[in-house]
Formats: C-alpha cells, structure tokens, sequence
C-alpha cells in the first residue's frame, strides 16, 4: 500500500489556454530548485508527455480513466510517482470536458480532468488565458470553484498576461472569489512550439528546438509562478494499492523454459506513440523488449514479436522507404508468422504504400493523407481471434488520424464498433498480424500483453525447432 507523492493538476476553462506551456514551465522549474517531479497527463495524448519528460528528467505517464478504467488511475499514479516528491498532472481540454456520452447521467464526464482529479483527491490549478479578460473573470472563476464540489480549485495561473495593469486588474477579479493567484505569465510569442494537424509536434521530432522550448519555458515558469506555494498545494492522495505490472499479467507462478522472446519495439522520429507501461508489461510477460527506429536500423536476427505503435510515419515517409532492408525483413517475417501488434503508423507502415512511397507491403492496402481528421474515443470489439485478443472481447480505444487506406484491401477486419452512420469493421488481420488505426492502452489490457507475449515465445519456439535449410 502507497499514498503516492504530494501532487497538482493543472486543467483550464478550454482547449488552447497554454496548458502545455505553463506544465512544462512548472515542471522544468520545481525540477530546477531540486524538486522531483513525476509528470502525468490526462487523457490518450502521447505528444505533451514527451515535453513534460524532457522538463522532468523522467518519463511523461497518462492517466486516462476512459481506457484504463477508474479503478487504475489512483494505482499508476502511485506507481508513476514512486521515486518522486511532488507530481504534476496536466489536464486534458476544458476541466469538466470528456467522453460524451448522452445516456450517461453522471455529472462528470468520464475522462475529464475533473474526474481525475477527483479520482486523485488532488487540487486543480486553473489555467486562464488572460487574453480579453477583464473584471469578469471573477464569475468565470466562480463557475468553476462551485460548478462540482468533488473539485477542489487550489489557485490560479494567469496566462498571456498583457500589461502590469491588466495583471492588476485580473488579480483584484481572483480575489473577488477567494481564489490565489499563483503566477501570472506574461504574452510571449516565442514561446509558441511548432504545430500538426493533432497539436503539438513532437519532442522527439523537433530535437533541439524542443530542448530550448522546455528551457524557455522553465524559466518562464521560475520567474513568474510562486513556486513555494505551488509545492505547499500540493496534496498526497489516499492509500491504496500500486499499479504492478508482475500482478497485472500473472508472471511468477511458472517461469517458462527457454530464453526471454525478443520483441522489437519501433521508436524514433516516425514512432513516438507509446506508453511507458506498454514496455513495462512486456518486461513483465517475459520478453526482452529492444526499441528499433525504423528509419535506419532493421530487424535483429532473433526478433520473436513486433510492435509499431503509432506516430507521424506521413513525415518521414521517403526515410521510411529508403529503408528497403528493414522493409524486407518485416514482409518476409510477417509472412513466416511473426507476431506483429501495429497500431495506427504502424498500420500505415505495414501497407503497400503511403503518399506514393513503399511501404513494408504486409497488408493488401494503400494508405494516403486525408483532408479530414478523425478523433474520439471507440468502444469497440474484436471480430476475431488474434495473437493480442480473443473474438467478442470488448476494448476501449482512441483514433486520431488524418490518414487514410484509400485501397482498405481484403483482410479480415480486426475490430467492429457501432457509430452514427451505423456499423463499422476496421483494421486488418493477417498471419500473425494484428494491425488497426485503434490505439489502446495496455495497462488497460494487460491480458492482451501477455497473449502476445506468448505468441512470440511460441513462434521462437517454432522458428528454431524449424529444419535449416
């Protein structure tokens, strides 16, 4: 059992209120005077986690109740945190915005900021964009401090301040409502971090400029946020029990023979969508996991179980071709049943092309950049048995992408879910291939981890009792 760390979340009145910005800031800065900060963001964002790392020294982590389930978003937190003396979670778009759901009778929407944070027991700093705000701010900030008494508003951070007078009037407009301010961060239009059609991009992609980002906005942070008091907000959440990858996919009670299957996971500039439990898990399940970057490596000679996860593979599409042998070896180990999780990049690099450019050819379809962005979370459901799930299992998951098959091919679906222009089947399954658009969590579905896990064992098994020819 385990309170975690002291912590905070950072939320705002709506998307676009510089979120990003002031966590990262503050992140950088608490790290700065010689705090340890563990970070967390809410929701299925793999792109703010990675800015949040590079400010903390240690790996962003999301808590997202809609795909792990609420009874595991105070259990990762405490594992996320453990090492650390003060956590901070950023929000995800408005403070009470989530998954809509119209038959849901709950206040709260599931995935909001607030139910984390109600969830967490932790105070909510809010994040206002102080840009055409003036005395009304008061009952924009008393709205939110009453709207839910499950929420507790600890402070204030005013963003995109204009001048020392407008500063003075928004901090007369807190104190109207009881509410501190704990900084006040002034317009800077350096600050502002390059941008794709699904936010920011990422840390990993940018390189050095994201490094100056964080550092810029660490010492925005350390001038203007009272970081004394921010640290005496803080609250510990209740005891209870730690996320355990081990316990989540049963290892121990009987160590399989034989040496540790190796999973290749791909990683770099093109893959960046991952989350910090997935390889976690698959230490656990007992595989030796190595991250590959598919622009320039190929495959180790004994790789027993493939993961492409999701990224920007459309940004890197002529790199990604250009690596014919990387692309040779997963067409033909696919081919002799190699385990392969593909998710959403991944899918798109298992296609025959992408934008025109060769791709690994394992799937009978073509993939294009599309005029429009599909998003939201899916309820969906397997529609058959695969190396990660079983027919009629039932996952949440998350799409966003701007890319789509523009020749789906015959493949077998993977998954079916209801929406509002009826039934849909989507992604692919061939060979050992379980490829989708579908991003899921795997703390959410450790069962699935170890399933795979166990096929990699099994077709390293397979692979070396094989005659040599």
């Amino acid at each position: 059992m385990s309170t975690g760390v002291p912590g905070v979340v950072l939320a705002a009145p709506a998307s676009g209120s510089g979120k990003t910005t002031v966590a990262t800031g503050l992140i950088g800065a608490l790290r700065r005077v010689g705090h340890r900060v563990t970070p967390f963001k809410v929701g299925p964002d793999y792109i703010d986690p990675g800015y949040h790392g590079l400010a903390a020294g240690l790996p962003g982590r999301n808590l997202d109740p809609v795909l792990v389930g609420r009874d595991r978003i105070a259990p990762l937190y405490r594992h996320g945190s453990r090492g650390g003396d003060i956590a901070v979670v950023e929000g995800v778009m408005g403070l009470f915005d989530g998954r809509i759901d119209e038959q849901s009778a709950d206040p709260v929407a599931e995935g909001s900021t607030a139910q984390v944070a109600h969830l967490l027991g932790l105070p909510v700093i809010l994040v206002v964009d102080a840009r055409g705000h003036s005395q009304s701010l008061a009952a924009l900030l008393h709205g939110f401090a009453t709207f839910d008494s499950g929420v507790r508003l600890g402070g204030v951070v005013l963003n995109r301040v204009g001048s020392a007078r407008h500063e003075q009037v928004l901090r007369a407009a807190c104190d109207r409502v009881g509410l501190p301010v704990l900084g006040a961060l002034p317009r800077l239009a350096e600050l502002e971090v390059p941008s794709r059609h699904l936010g920011l991009i990422p840390a990993v992609e940018h390189g050095v400029a994201a490094v100056r980002a964080v550092e810029a906005m660490t010492e925005l942070a350390a001038r203007h946020i009272d970081l004394p008091a921010v640290a005496a907000l803080a609250a510990a959440p209740q005891s209870g029990p730690l996320w355990d990858a081990d316990s989540e996919v049963a290892v121990g009670e009987a160590v399989p023979d034989g040496p540790p299957p190796l999973i290749a996971v791909a990683g770099g500039p093109a893959f960046t969508f991952g989350y910090a439990e997935h390889r976690e898990l698959l230490t656990a399940a007992g595989a030796r996991v190595v991250v590959v970057d598919p622009l320039h490596d190929t495959l180790p000679a004994d790789t027993a179980g493939l993961v492409l996860p999701g990224g920007f593979p459309e940004e890197h599409a002529d790199a990604l071709a250009a690596n014919t042998a990387l692309r040779a070896a997963v067409a033909e180990q696919a081919r002799q049943g190699l385990p392969v999780h593909a998710e959403c990049a991944g899918l798109l690099y298992l296609t025959r092309s992408l934008d025109g450019r060769p791709m690994a050819g394992v799937l009978d379809a073509s993939a294009e950049f599309g005029p429009r962005l599909t998003l939201g979370y899916r309820e969906a459901v397997a529609l058959a048995d695969s190396v990660l799930w079983r027919a009629g299992e039932r996952v949440y998951g998350h799409e966003f992408h701007r890319t789509r098959l523009s020749e789906p091919g015959t493949h077998p679906a993977a998954w079916g879910w209801r929406s509002d222009g009826g039934q849909v089947r989507e992604g692919a399954l061939a060979h050992n291939v379980h490829a989708s658009y579908l991003h899921t969590h795997p703390a959410g579905n450790p069962a699935a981890v170890s399933r795979f896990v166990a096929a990699a064992r099994a077709h390293q098994r397979s692979r070396a009792a094989a005659p040599v020819r």
